[in-house]
């Protein structure tokens, strides 16, 4: 790829499917004069002109439409961008669903993460290659994790082409995708080759053991509300928090917030409050709002679940977070490989909009605020909020230094609030039950209720939702472990391992952090005696490195080595491990004191437990 556009045209199919996007260009790509000196007529579609933020949606757009990149049509799109075609080329080849070689117009996804490698992921993988040959016109990926661990061995088959079924946001450009989960050979297969004909995916209630439960704060109308029905959703207590949140006033909602004690869910624990009235004090304007949906975090899928099962209730609470901070415009960054969750927020963000709640006079309150939904595509890294600013603005993922810090200089070098699904629904229940009952719930230190992943050998896998305090063994009952439990990973590939005679942890933040792991996003996954840990510890590392961005030295090196190391380990047996596990120690020490964002930082930690806490090795 040049700075300089190429000779290369897009076909029929990609030009529509940008155009279907930015609008007609000003003037047709045959009677354009196509010299790099003059690009007048790639600044065609007003709207477009400047939008180096649209390069994301735009890739989508082609591959979504064609299955893959091609140079013409990158270059096609550049144009009308003004982005240069390295730097795009640079965006494009990021992320993992996105492919700049020829593939089929059909993908099938499995999942070779923790929790359906325990699940017979590899055997579904070799029978699915086995089964779908270069004639199936369907290629089968391996990939990190889906996000639907309650029903391992799960896949996901995505479809390009213009008449595949199912909108996607970007321009009407259209594509298939149906999920397979729990998955068998002839299921994917059945899936991959009429993906239309696919059987619909379980209601959103089936991943929530405890549903329908109308006392739940969090998950009480998934299983009971229907999830496109806006008045279903109102006759259920919606838009009573916004209606109190006017009444309040912003300061004053910052203040029910912040007395509220609401820690952020997504893994930093930072005080929800503090964020919230950081942002609003700054003098620059515009202000933004950012809903974290790209939850990737290997065992994590509570978020999904609430898009799914309760879609309005993100809007509603985006609508506060929004007026709080004086926000006018939000961004859903919302996880790539959620289909049914995209379709479940555009058709409520769609029906808020009709009925007065989005828009430039919110319930006649005189507030302006629209959400916008950027799609993801699979990059672990854009969980990190400053990597998310960089996507959506059309650059690479990759994190950002600090300071300065998001509250002052965030998207688009503007302050911007940045909180996850589940913080934000958080929000409905302080305002309704008012800052004093919510923080009665729960610990001092640690407030409201907490949403766990539970996954892996258990007989109940699914999202539970526990007031802080509850200890993991009182967890794993409800969730049914199973005999001859081996470890608990205790906040994903980022977590850390936990042994069967330590079930007595309280799974509160503070003590998780006194017991010497972390609560994380809230992942509990069992593994029994038939797991193999050392093959565990190695797909943890091969995570970190294939999701590892690149830009800072210990996380890119350090990453390669502690694969390497594992690897070497798990051919070898006893004191032969002596020498690479120092090794792994020293570089773990690196990658923790020198990375530049929490996914280097933390990519030791799992491996460190094991081999303390577990004798992995000995």
């Amino acid at each position: 790829m040049d700075l300089r556009f190429g000779d290369s045209r897009p076909t029929d199919e990609e030009r529509a499917a940008v155009d279907a996007l930015l609008g007609p260009p000003e003037s047709s790509w045959e009677g354009a004069d196509r010299s790099d000196a003059d690009l007048r007529w790639a600044r065609g579609g007003r709207a477009a002109r400047d939008r180096r933020d649209l390069l994301l949606p735009g890739l989508h757009a082609l591959n979504d439409r064609v299955g893959w990149i091609s140079e013409g049509g990158l270059d096609y799109l550049c144009r009308r961008l003004t982005v240069p075609p390295s730097e795009a080329y640079g965006v494009a080849t990021f992320y993992a669903l996105f492919s700049v070689r020829p593939r089929p117009a059909t993908v099938l996804h499995v999942c070779t993460d923790l929790a359906c490698a325990a699940a017979g992921a590899p055997r579904l993988c070799e029978a699915a290659e086995a089964r779908l040959g270069p004639e199936s016109g369907v290629t089968v990926e391996r990939g990190p994790c889906l996000g639907l661990c309650e029903r391992a061995p799960a896949a996901l088959v995505v479809r390009a082409g213009e008449d595949a079924a199912g909108a996607t946001a970007g321009g009407g450009v259209t594509r298939a995708a149906a999920v397979s989960a729990p998955a068998t050979p002839d299921a994917v297969v059945r899936a991959a080759l009429t993906p239309e004909n696919a059987p619909e995916e379980p209601p959103a209630a089936l991943a929530v053991p405890q549903a329908p439960d109308p006392g739940l704060l969090l998950l009480g109308r998934v299983g009971t509300v229907d999830p496109a029905d806006l008045d279903d959703y109102r006759a259920h207590g919606g838009y009573t928090a916004l209606r109190r949140a006017f009444a309040l006033g912003p300061a004053g909602v910052i203040r029910e917030v912040t007395d509220s004690g609401l820690l952020g869910r997504g893994g930093a624990a930072f005080p929800t409050g503090r964020k919230w009235q950081a942002t609003a004090s700054q003098p620059d304007h515009p202000h933004y709002l950012v809903c974290n949906a790209d939850e990737s975090e290997p065992g994590t899928f509570k978020d999904r679940v609430l898009m799914e099962g309760d879609p309005y209730a993100l809007v509603e609470a985006m609508t506060i977070a929004a007026y709080a901070t004086g926000a006018r415009h939000g961004y859903l960054y919302l996880r790539g490989e959620y289909p049914r969750a995209l379709e479940r927020m555009e058709h409520a963000i769609a029906q808020a909009r009709a009925r007065g709640l989005l828009g430039d006079d919110v319930l006649g309150q005189g507030f302006s605020f629209d959400i916008e939904i950027r799609r993801g595509a699979g990059a672990y890294i854009c969980g990190e909020e400053t990597a998310l600013f960089n996507s959506i603005e059309g650059f690479r993922g990759e994190p950002r230094s600090k300071p300065p810090f998001p509250v002052e200089k965030g998207l688009s070098g503007k302050p911007t609030v940045a909180n996850n699904v589940e913080t934000l629904v958080n929000v409905l229940p302080v305002l309704t039950l008012g800052a004093q009952a919510y923080a009665a719930i729960g610990t001092g230190a640690s407030t409201g209720p907490k949403l766990f992943c539970v996954s892996g050998s258990v007989d109940r896998p699914g999202i539970y939702e526990l007031p802080f305090g509850a200890t993991l063994g009182e967890l794993l009952t409800l969730a049914g472990v199973r005999d001859g439990l081996r470890a608990v990973l205790l906040g994903g590939a980022a977590g850390g391992f936990v042994r069967p005679d330590e079930l007595d942890i309280p799974l509160t933040f503070e003590g998780t952090r006194e017991a010497g792991t972390t609560l994380g996003s809230g992942v509990v996954m069992a593994f029994d005696d038939t797991v193999p840990l050392p093959r565990l510890l190695l797909r943890i590392a091969e995570f970190f490195r294939d999701e590892s961005c690149g830009q800072c030295v210990p996380c890119r090196v350090g990453t390669v080595r502690q694969e390497e190391a594992l690897h070497r380990i798990a051919e070898r047996t006893g004191a032969d491990a002596a020498a690479d596990i120092t090794l792994l120690r020293e570089v773990g020490r690196a990658m923790r004191d020198a990375s530049i964002c929490g996914l280097g930082q933390t990519a030791w930690n799992a491996v460190e437990s094991a081999i303390d806490r577990l004798g992995a090795y000995e």
